[in-house]
């Protein structure tokens, strides 16, 4: 059982009122990595390669934030629309996102145990997990599909036949900036177990420490607000979106859980 999780602090935190999002806030998650899609593309396209694999890392990490909260159901719109989105992020990412729904879902429950596969590159050395990366994101996908149960496998199967098509027609007929992205997020996929697993949990445990958090406007702002990971973890419910403002909160009732950050 774990510790921080069943600290009587915890239960001093208002957080119910955080679960919900206005309409400006859901319409900015749901765009909130389109604009990024589009510029990665067209810099790729002509030639300005630098900063088009900026925009393409900025809308990788969008893209997370985004089927992060599709994952929990936390963007305030219907199941199926935020299925929907997984399943068009998937495509895009080349990840079944319904995939690593089941494993992120096992990871809530068992976070940082043996049985917990996500955070198995927190467990390395931060050049293991790098090294470990295609090796890791292949393994989330095995494993999700092995604990979905068979609605969520469908979505599994189809997110798979999809990409697939996708990588098909784009290496085929796509112009070369379609082509160049979509190699930049074949990297990206690569550096999960670094940048989105073992940035949060790396030097953490299942009793005291669930994860590493962060603080500073613009650290936060640069990294689009998803490294608030154990207040996360303690409210999974409350979007992203709102996760500043559960932290100011817990920092009242428990100031010592920012003393690990990810930078």
């Amino acid at each position: 059982m774990n510790g921080l999780r069943h600290d009587p602090r915890l239960r001093t935190v208002e957080w119910h009122d955080l679960t919900t999002l206005s309409s400006r806030q859901k319409r900015c998650e749901l765009l909130l990595s389109a604009p990024w899609l589009v510029l990665s593309v067209w810099l790729f396209q002509f030639g300005w390669f630098a900063f088009a694999v900026i925009a393409a890392f900025v809308f990788f990490l969008t893209g997370l934030r985004q089927a992060h909260g599709a994952q929990h159901y936390s963007l305030g719109i219907s199941r199926r629309g935020q299925d929907c989105l997984l399943a068009a992020l998937s495509v895009v990412m080349l990840s079944s996102l319904h995939a690593l729904q089941a494993t992120h879902m096992h990871h809530h429950r068992h976070v940082l145990e043996d049985s917990d596969v996500e955070s198995a590159t927190a467990r390395m050395s931060w050049w293991k997990a790098i090294l470990s990366g295609p090796w890791f994101i292949v393994t989330l996908n095995w494993e999700g599909y092995q604990l979905a149960k068979p609605p969520k496998r469908r979505w599994i199967c189809a997110e798979l036949l999809l990409m697939a098509a996708y990588v098909a027609v784009t290496f085929r007929w796509a112009p070369e900036g379609l082509r160049l992205f979509t190699l930049a997020m074949i990297a990206g996929e690569c550096l999960t177990g670094f940048f989105a697993v073992w940035t949060v949990h790396h030097d953490c445990d299942a009793e005291h420490e669930l994860a590493r958090t962060q603080r500073g406007w613009w650290k936060t702002t640069l990294t689009y607000q998803m490294f608030y990971h154990v207040e996360h973890h303690l409210f999974p419910a409350v979007p992203t979106a709102r996760l500043p403002e559960l932290a100011a909160r817990l920092d009242q009732a428990m100031p010592h859980l920012q003393r690990r950050q990810v930078f």
